[in-house]
């Protein structure tokens, strides 16, 4: 069965009390349960596990081809119940550009459990490697990166983490199952924000982590999500269920519109650089096309001018709507420095943009009134 039929399907089994095709939505907190505590019915409480919660779980695993998939509060909090359950006095090795929320994750808050945390340019094979240690639990990397749109081999950091028996994990948000399928290149843990393609409408929160094999990590994420609150609501779970459904399809769309943009974008004279994976520019372009399906829906631009103008083009624009996060129907830009206040790395003049639905043309013609001095 291919992806596009799995993504309708899976999760989706009709309603056996009333023949709705629609997946019910289970809002119960409490489940009934035997005297002796055994769970007949499979549930015992909301917060450890639900039924719509675990509809959506199986999708995701049949999506990235996970054998155990776990559904979290946020993409953040899956973050932090995955680096919460490696072992205290272990070393966890980032790719240097990456989300600067999980930056700050890393900075701050690894020492507080015994953890390391080491930054490298996980596109250098050799840096990677000199960077691992007896003491190395984790690779951490995303591809393509936020927000410099970097592509990873993920097939060669498996490679080098699994040389130290370290685990390989992969931020595949931005490209989503669709475009990308970081388990069949050797990844053991697959992060997604589902907050972002995955609800793809901008109104739910969620996070998931797919697990190339069931096992004791896994099993140990579950317990922290469970003991520590991190669960997603089974409404949440719904909405992003729904979304997965018409995943595919929006993501043709998505990257249809942005290889527009990025073009038009690369020919403006006022644009320095284009960070776009289907650019043949791009530094990551060869491995883009063996590694992902499609360059994806987002990009990353800079102007030669600097942080003053990239403010400027943000206050013209009027179909893209100056806002944080991604992958809704809607385009999105954002001056990515004013955003990672106070720790700022993204260049000064750089401008993300999450490309939504719209027509291309109305896109184009947007941005380039925007970028007229």
């Amino acid at each position: 069965m291919r992806l596009e039929t799995r993504a309708v399907h899976i999760g989706a089994d009709a309603d056996p009390e009333s023949g709705a095709l629609s997946p019910p939505l289970q809002l119960a907190t409490t489940f009934l349960h035997a005297p002796d505590g055994s769970q007949d019915h499979g549930y015992l409480y909301q917060r450890y596990d639900n039924p719509t919660q675990a509809r959506l779980e199986a999708a995701a695993s049949a999506l990235d081809g996970a054998e155990r998939s776990l559904l979290l509060s946020t993409g953040m909090a899956a973050a932090a119940a995955l680096l919460q359950a490696l072992p205290a006095g272990g070393q966890v090795v980032f790719q240097r550009d990456l989300y600067h929320g999980i930056r700050v994750l890393a900075e701050d808050w690894l020492p507080r459990w015994g953890l390391t945390a080491v930054f490298v340019d996980a596109g250098d094979p050799a840096a990677l490697r000199a960077a691992m240690s007896a003491s190395t639990a984790a690779v951490w990397i995303e591809t393509p990166s936020n927000p410099l749109l970097q592509v990873v081999d993920i097939g060669v950091c498996a490679e080098i983490a699994h040389a130290s028996k370290a685990l390989l994990v992969v931020d595949s948000t931005f490209a989503t199952p669709v475009l990308q399928q970081p388990i069949a290149l050797g990844a053991d843990v697959v992060l997604h924000s589902a907050t972002k393609y995955m609800g793809g409408h901008s109104d739910v929160m969620g996070g998931l982590l797919c697990f190339a094999r069931e096992t004791a990590l896994s099993a140990q994420v579950f317990e922290i999500r469970k003991l520590l609150g991190a669960s997603a609501s089974p409404f949440n779970a719904w909405l992003i269920l729904r979304g997965l459904r018409s995943l595919p399809a929006r993501m043709a769309m998505h990257c249809a519109n942005a290889e527009r943009l990025a073009a038009a974008l690369d020919a403006h004279p006022a644009v320095s650089v284009v960070h776009y994976p289907g650019l043949r520019s791009h530094a990551g372009y060869a491995l883009a096309q063996r590694q992902m399906s499609r360059p994806g829906g987002m990009l990353s631009f800079e102007l030669g001018a600097g942080r003053e103008a990239a403010l400027a083009v943000c206050a013209k624009t009027r179909l893209f709507q100056c806002a944080t996060s991604l992958g809704g129907c809607e385009s999105l830009i954002e001056h990515r420095a004013s955003v990672e206040e106070p720790k700022p790395v993204s260049p000064p003049g750089l401008l993300r943009v999450s490309v939504g639905l719209e027509h291309a043309d109305d896109l184009i013609e947007d941005l380039r009134q925007a970028l007229e001095p």
